[in-house]
């Protein structure tokens, strides 16, 4: 089963680029992100065309997830659980069947929080905090689970190519570090570390100052898994090339695949 998380950056403007790599690509599963659209202007026609089904928790005009799925999905929330007040469209589950077990899927857009610090640096952390609640929801159900996409959170130093430019960024302060590090010690795999050490690997590239050119890029899209399904794993790879094509999105697709 190959599970693909991808930032598209908006779907209107994206999806030429977007349907060219599902066509290549072809993952079982894409849990998009920022899709910028209320779920009624979601082009779903164009992705059930080639197979999917779809499943949309929009936005107009910010943030919005979707998951994209070539198997029957089931058991489909969206909000992040914790807080009835917050209207961002940020998180969206469901249960997928493989041929061998079933995996619950959870598509993720965690708050940038800039200007930190500030009212969204603390949403940000709050967020964090709910987040981990659900995490640790997730492991008790001892089942094959993911948390994947776009998590602003730049790990270490090693996952940014100037790290000294994102100190004072709320993608890398000290704050966020701690609570995706805390997450991550309740008992989850982080993929991509789990199969490639080493810095020089990124999904994001600014759109402003050559960034691309320079390979000035952070790790910033991120999929944890619970120990059941990092039992399952059996590779996890960044897309990078995407970032190269017309009309490309800021970020770049990154996957796992499961022997689910």
């Amino acid at each position: 089963m190959k599970i693909a998380s991808f930032n598209i950056n908006g779907i209107k403007a994206r999806h030429p680029a977007l349907c060219d790599w599902l066509d290549e690509a072809q993952p079982d599963v894409a849990l998009l992100q920022e899709i910028k659209s209320v779920d009624e202007g979601f082009p779903r026609e164009m992705f059930e065309e080639r197979g999917y089904n779809v499943e949309t928790h929009g936005q107009k005009g910010f943030n919005g997830v979707a998951i994209l799925s070539k198997l029957p999905l089931e058991d489909v929330t969206r909000g992040l659980p914790g807080d009835d007040s917050d209207e961002q469209a940020r998180w969206i589950e469901a249960t997928v069947v493989g041929d061998r077990t079933a995996v619950r899927l959870c598509g993720l857009y965690l708050p940038n929080g800039n200007p930190a610090p500030g009212p969204k640096f603390d949403y940000k952390l709050g967020w964090m905090e709910r987040l981990k609640a659900r995490a640790r929801d997730l492991l008790a159900q001892e089942e094959p689970a993911l948390m994947a996409g776009d998590y602003n959170v730049i790990p270490q130093d090693e996952d940014a190519a100037r790290p000294e430019a994102w100190r004072e960024d709320a993608l890398a302060r000290p704050e966020s570090r701690r609570a995706f590090r805390e997450i991550l010690n309740l008992g989850f795999t982080e993929a991509f570390r789990a199969r490639t050490p080493g810095p020089g690997h990124y999904t994001f590239w600014d759109y402003q100052a050559g960034a691309w050119d320079r390979n000035d890029g952070i790790r910033i899209d991120h999929l944890l898994l619970t120990p059941q399904a990092a039992d399952l794993l059996t590779n996890c790879r960044i897309d990078k090339d995407i970032r190269n094509r017309p009309k490309p999105s800021d970020h770049v697709p990154i996957w796992v695949e499961l022997d689910a």
